[in-house]
């Protein structure tokens, strides 16, 4: 008898060939695609299951841009009317003067508003045919940033780092009394009230990182933060 179902167990590391599940119950999405009855892995990723939705997870992996992203980056270059900022992919994200929350003068010096190394929270408006990536600094939560520190973690690690409905990162914020915010280009801003709180939020969020296919993680960052303080 041909067993049905999910033949790997959820957050397991596949490759390439992988059969994940057999019969029409489960659907694949990102990383995977159907044979048959079959569900194959198409990628070296991280296994997650969401109902009848089958993704693989890339562990590696530059950031792909996708319109309604909220990244962080720093100020590369700029002209008469724009900042040019690197996301972490190909192709820097362009900022018009029109789309800083900041009110800028005509013919301001534009180093004055953001300036070379700057980094900022920002959002993607708008990616064209031609991999024009747009983004503003306009809504909620997008701004200049003032202090604190930026860390880098492996974009495709991103979910595992913000967890469900967000519960990882604010675990990591009551238990480090800083204030994070997580792009989703895998770029990390942590603002804590002395470099010690600093410091474990950094040191929680690489092992988030290091760790995100192992079982029981939300426990093992929880006993990590009790420990630590």
């Amino acid at each position: 008898m041909i067993k049905v179902g999910i033949l790997i167990k959820e957050k397991s590391i596949v490759v390439p060939g992988d059969i994940i599940a057999e019969g029409m119950d489960y659907l694949p999405s990102l990383g995977c695609f159907r044979e048959g009855k079959h569900v194959v892995s198409e990628r070296l990723g991280l296994l997650n299951v969401d109902n009848r939705f089958i993704k693989v997870i890339p562990l590696t992996g530059s950031y792909v841009p996708k319109v309604g992203d909220t990244v962080i980056g720093e100020v590369k270059d700029m002209s008469f009317g724009a900042w040019f900022i690197d996301i972490g992919c190909a192709y820097d994200g362009t900022l018009m003067v029109r789309d800083a929350t900041e009110f800028v003068e005509k013919d301001a010096d534009l180093a004055q508003v953001y300036n070379f190394g700057d980094f900022v929270v920002a959002k993607i408006v708008k990616i064209t045919r031609h991999s024009s990536i747009h983004i503003t600094t306009k809504g909620p939560g997008l701004r200049k940033i003032q202090g604190g520190k930026v860390i880098s973690v492996t974009p495709s690690k991103v979910p595992r780092v913000i967890g469900k409905q967000g519960s990882m990162v604010s675990m990591i914020k009551d238990g480090t009394n800083c204030t994070i915010v997580v792009g989703q280009n895998g770029k990390i801003w942590i603002n804590g009230k002395n470099p010690d709180d600093e410091l474990l939020a950094t040191e929680a969020i690489l092992k988030v990182e290091n760790e995100s296919h192992i079982d029981g993680l939300t426990d093992k960052i929880k006993a990590f933060l009790e420990k630590k303080k």
